[in-house]
């Protein structure tokens, strides 16, 4: 985890772009069919036991009123590596990103984790906000 902002942010006068991300799994898992039928027989029913998801990888900037989003396979430190290029590509230019994250494992707990020059990432505390 990479909270500290580097040296050359510091007292420069580099803007810095907050950041808020998140992903979401979108898909379809297959669920019980129920049907009306008579006191003890078993009619047939179709059922779809398909199973096809995505996750969707997003993050935006309120101030500039832009986002980086990718649809991947799933989510995962591959995956987060990926996000991470594309938020840096949308940075503005000499601007540093501070990304806001939750607490997943892929964040930035992974040792495989590739966070570029421009991107400090912000780990939010365990349960937050707190109820």
């Amino acid at each position: 985890m990479n909270e500290e902002f580097p040296a050359e942010v510091k007292g420069k006068g580099t803007p810095v772009e907050f950041r808020f991300q998140d992903e979401a799994r979108i898909g379809q898992q297959g669920t019980l069919s129920r049907i009306w039928a008579p006191i003890g027989s078993r009619p047939p029913m179709v059922r779809d036991n398909r199973r096809a998801n995505a996750c969707i990888h997003g993050a935006i900037c309120p101030r500039r009123g832009i986002g980086a989003a990718l649809i991947m396979a799933s989510a995962n430190t591959e995956a987060m590596n990926e996000h991470l290029k594309e938020i840096s590509a949308q940075a503005a230019t000499g601007a540093h990103a501070a990304l806001i994250c939750d607490g997943a494992g892929w964040h930035a707990k992974s040792k495989d984790i590739v966070v570029p020059s421009n991107i400090t990432l912000i780990t939010l505390p365990p349960h937050s906000p707190e109820p």
